[in-house]
This record gives C-alpha cells, structure tokens and sequence, in this order.
C-alpha cells in the first residue's frame, strides 16, 4: 500500500475509533431460529459493536428480520437492521421506524436492495440516498445510518466514477459510516478509501469481511455479485479439490492476513459476514485479538 493511502484510512479510524460489528441473516425455520440463537450467544462473547441483519429481496424477509432484530435487542445486544429501498413505501418504512425506535434501537443499515424476480414494482424509493434522506426527514438524527460501498465497484454500476457518486449521494443524504461488500484485494479498498475522501467523503468506511468454509460457494457467489478472488487464490483453492480441512485451514490463513493488513492500514473496523455461523468469525477474532482492540 502506498503512504497516501495508509495515512488517509488511519485519520479515518482515528476520528472514530474501531467498530467490528457481525452480520446475520433471518432464518427461514423454527430449527433455523434455534441455531441462530446458539450461533448469537457464541458470538456475543467477542462483544461485538452491533449484529446486523439482512433484509430479504424486495421485503421478502420483513417480518422474520423484525423478530430476529427483536430478539437481539431483548437480549440486551446491539442490533442494526437492513431496510430496503425496494418494495418499500414511505408508510411502511415510517411503520418500521416507528417500531424501532420504540425498541430501543438506534443503528440501521439502509440498503437500495434487489429486485425480486418477477416483480416490476421497486417501491416508493429508487436508491438508497431517497431511503436515507427520508429517515433523517422522519427521526432527525436518532439513528445512526450505515450504508454500503463498493470498493470493487457495484455490479450494476456503469463505471467506478458513477459508483463513488452514488455513495456519495448517500453519504450526502446524512449516512454516518457505511460497510463495504467483501473483498480479498486490500488494495482496492484503500484505493477506494483514498478517492472517497477526495471527493469530500468524511465518513468512517468499514471493510466487510467473508470468512471462506467452502471455495465453490464463495467462488459463485463472488462471480455473481463482482467481487475479485484473486488468481493466486483460486488457483491455490482448487488446487485442494475435496480437501475441506485443507481449504478452511487456508481460507483462515488468507482471512488473516487480509484483516490484519487492513487494520495496520487504518481501516476504521471490520463487519464480519458469518453466514449465521460461528467457528470461523470465532477464530479470526481470536487471531486477530479484536477483543483487546
């Protein structure tokens, strides 16, 4: 990494402090719920900043997102749940508000979202500044707002310029800090951090983090939502075949590395995507010692 980018991302963490912060999504089942509860009380022990949790395409997970975030807030934990620009309205997404608040929560993650198959409808809201700017018309400054970035660049986008001038169209709106996609190229995110700043944005930008259990599922999801695996590491990946413990015991090793040169680069946090489980968000904690950070 160069010294332009080292600087600028540590004046970034300095400002704020570290967040590291992990990501559920809501279970479909009864049996999923229960899993999800003794994934969440293995996982309360690193003391994480908040939980987030995901909002389904189009809504599609509204309610099981609501109890799941209730839930976490009964037990006394921080959550910060997703909504979604698509197939929302200002009413429903006023409801919500309205829901949260009276809960005690005050960290949300506001998301554009994806179209579900099939549906032409997008909602009241076209991209995720609408939904930001309409939740501080709402609550003034009562919660903190995350929004995503793309250091990689949004699949959909048209090009990286386009791309930074939609995020910061949200940072714009009133966003506090925003969560990155996962990436396995520090450079790309310090690169990103460094033309965000020159184009005015302030804000604390935490890299999302994708623990990697199983090469072929993260390799097809990566192709599928833009994210680069670098060529080394497929190469490496696939190079264990069936191997599973070979492929964990390495994918912990790159995750490591990854995660330290990030933090000895100032990345202000990180925001672990543990796939509701929790063995190896567990482990690189431990490597990483974010408890004593």
């Amino acid at each position: 990494m160069n010294t332009q980018n080292n600087s600028s991302s540590s004046a970034q963490a300095n400002a704020s402090g570290l967040t590291f912060s992990i990501e559920f999504f809501p279970p479909q089942t009864p049996e999923g719920q229960e899993k999800l509860r003794v994934v969440r009380r293995q996982l309360a022990q690193l003391k994480p900043k908040f939980f987030s949790v995901t909002f389904g395409a189009g809504g599609s997970t509204r309610e099981r997102t609501l109890d799941t975030v209730m839930e976490i807030q009964a037990e006394g934990l921080q959550a910060a749940p997703h909504l979604s620009c698509i197939g929302s309205t200002r009413d429903n997404i006023r409801e919500i508000l309205d829901r949260y608040q009276q809960a005690g929560i005050r960290r949300l993650v506001a998301l554009r979202g994806d179209l579900p198959s099939g549906v032409v409808d997008p909602g009241e809201f076209r991209f995720a500044n609408e939904l930001v700017d309409f939740i501080r018309a709402e609550t003034g400054d009562l919660f903190h707002i995350e929004v995503a970035a793309y250091p990689e660049m949004h699949p959909q986008a048209r090009n990286p310029q386009l791309d930074l001038a939609n995020f910061k169209r949200k940072v714009d709106a009133g966003a506090n800090s925003a969560i990155t996609q996962y990436f396995y190229n520090a450079d790309a995110y310090f690169a990103f951090v460094e033309e965000a700043q020159a184009a005015g944005v302030n804000i604390p930008i935490v890299p999302g983090i994708m623990p990697i259990a199983n090469f072929s599922k993260i390799a097809r999801f990566s192709d599928a939502c833009g994210a680069e695996i670098p060529q080394w590491m497929r190469n490496k990946f696939e190079s264990y075949g069936d191997d599973s413990a070979s492929v964990k015991s390495f994918g912990l090793d790159v995750v490591t590395r990854l995660c330290e040169r990030l933090l000895e680069g100032g990345a202000p946090g990180l925001h672990f995507y543990c796939m509701n489980q929790a063995g190896l968000t567990s482990t690189l904690w431990q490597r990483l010692n974010l408890s004593e950070r």
